[in-house]
């Protein structure tokens, strides 16, 4: 099994991108949370820790393999999980993974089924349902441990809420400003000043990675 790839990034879409190396261009379905990054290293060489899945009917013997790809090798071990949860297969866990996994894996932890309901796809007893397959099984990709009420004031630094408001005052919505900033804590751990924050959270809105 492919388990990782690097390549150079030729084209990006709502749900797949293609990654060519050697000479060979090869198609790999993305989470939906994952595209603003990728779309903004186009042309570049990327690095994908990568899944595979099988597609058809298997009675017939018309499977057709496809090729999952994740930015992050939690991405990939969150999906991997994600998968257990009946009813609940690979295109339909793609298309849910449309907020950052470690916020996901909070939601999940802290039983918040209302806002994994609001996930595509993803409805009130799929939900419930993710919460009793997997509450408990998540603390590791889940941001670090707080209370269901006030658990962004806890898990945020002073110079990430500070961040926070500046993002408020200039005109984002919390929840926006919240998103970003919680994906740039993911991609951009080693930041410290609510300055850095900031601009990591403008460029996650843009959709660049770097």
């Amino acid at each position: 099994m492919i388990v990782r790839l690097t390549g150079t990034l030729l084209e990006v879409t709502e749900e797949t991108v293609v990654v060519e190396r050697d000479g060979v261009a090869r198609e790999v379905h993305v989470p939906h949370c994952a595209v603003g990054e990728l779309a903004a290293c186009r042309g570049r060489e990327i690095t994908l820790h990568t899944s595979e899945f099988y597609e058809g009917n298997q009675a017939s013997g018309h499977l057709v393999p496809r090729l999952l790809g994740f930015l992050h090798v939690e991405d990939r071990l969150f999906f991997s999980r994600f998968l257990e949860v009946k009813g609940i297969g690979p295109r339909k866990a793609l298309k849910a993974l449309a907020e950052p996994v470690r916020q996901i894996a909070t939601w999940i932890e802290q039983g918040d089924a209302k806002a994994l309901a609001r996930l595509p796809g993803i409805g009130p007893r799929a939900a419930e349902m993710i919460v009793a397959t997997l509450k408990g099984k998540m603390n590791d990709l889940a941001w670090p441990a707080a209370a269901a009420s006030g658990a962004e004031a806890v898990r945020l630094s002073q110079a990430q809420r500070d961040a926070l408001e500046v993002l408020i005052a200039w005109g984002d919505s919390r929840h926006d400003a919240e998103r970003w900033l919680q994906r740039a804590m993911q991609v951009h751990p080693e930041i410290h000043t609510a300055d850095e924050w900031v601009r990591a959270a403008y460029r996650v809105k843009a959709g660049v990675a770097g």
